[in-house]
């Protein structure tokens, strides 16, 4: 390696990504059902307390209960005319389906995917899935991503959800799986050190999540009355995320749903709505 290439390499690893806050604003949310009545007002009850956080004096509580539309479309239109900056439902509207743990149902697959309203999925009333902490409050957070590093918009909503005085875990694994992958052709080079190669590739790829949510707590410290927690390691995706969403008791999970490049949702986030039905999501 050449002096410049030394230089560069130190400039780069100095040049750390830090989180630019912004605060929450949701001005208008509409809580979607498919019942009516009694339920629909129970479910309404619910979702106001679930989400106190975002109670304000100049949040507009909107809902619209199973009445009022009958069709994917209807739904899309009437989200359109409301342009509300968040939508609260849950798992399998107007569908028998919540039965078989396989999908979101149709009119969940498509919102998430056809507007860019962050989505709060419940677990589904009749299923009695729901752990008893949550669908309570939202003192304990989680934000989940396979690039924490500068994805401020996940970090910021996992933040604003989160209420004073609660915990925020922010949460990146990166796949085992892919690292044994590269680390298996470096061994295959004679020019590279495979020892070494695992070592330093591990500890920069850690290193990096690790010094964006050092910025996050120091602006969580300045700003914000909640408590930063930080999750780094190397493992199996789903199911560690899956061991820490228990261990952690989270009330709700925060990750991204788009992707500029494709028509299916993002990376995880499908196989994580599909098989965590027992909390809530917030699906941006």
């Amino acid at each position: 390696m050449t002096k410049l290439d030394q230089f560069e390499s130190v400039f780069l690893a100095a040049d750390k990504t830090a989180l630019h806050y912004e605060k929450l604003a949701v001005e208008h949310v509409l809580v979607v059902s498919d019942v009516n009545d009694d339920a629909a007002t129970a479910l309404w009850q619910q979702v106001r307390t679930f989400l106190s956080v975002l109670d304000d004096p100049s949040t507009r509580w909107a809902r619209l209960d199973g009445g009022g539309f009958s069709s994917v479309q209807q739904l899309l239109d009437i989200v359109d005319a409301e342009a509300p900056d968040l939508i609260v439902t849950y798992r399998h509207l107007h569908s028998s389906a919540w039965q078989w743990p396989h999908s979101l149902g149709e009119y969940l697959d498509v919102l998430t995917q056809a507007t860019p309203v962050p989505v709060v999925v419940l677990p589904h009333p009749d299923t009695a899935l729901a752990l008893p902490h949550t669908v309570q409050n939202t003192d304990r957070v989680m934000a989940i991503t396979d690039h924490l590093s500068g994805d401020d918009r996940l970090v910021n909503y996992a933040l604003g959800f989160t209420q004073p005085g609660g915990s925020c875990w922010l949460t990146h694994v990166e796949p085992q799986a892919v690292f044994d992958h590269y680390l298996e052709v470096i061994s295959k080079i004679p020019e590279i050190d495979t020892d070494s190669a695992r070592e330093l590739i591990e500890r920069q790829l850690l290193k990096e999540p690790r010094d964006y949510i050092e910025s996050c707590r120091q602006i969580a410290e300045r700003s914000l009355s909640c408590e930063i927690g930080e999750i780094v390691t190397m493992g199996r995706r789903l199911s560690e995320y899956r061991r820490l969403i228990e261990a952690h008791r989270v009330d709700l999970l925060v990750v991204n749903t788009m992707d500029e490049d494709q028509l299916a949702m993002h990376g995880l986030a499908y196989p994580l709505a599909v098989e965590l039905r027992q909390i809530p999501l917030l699906m941006l």
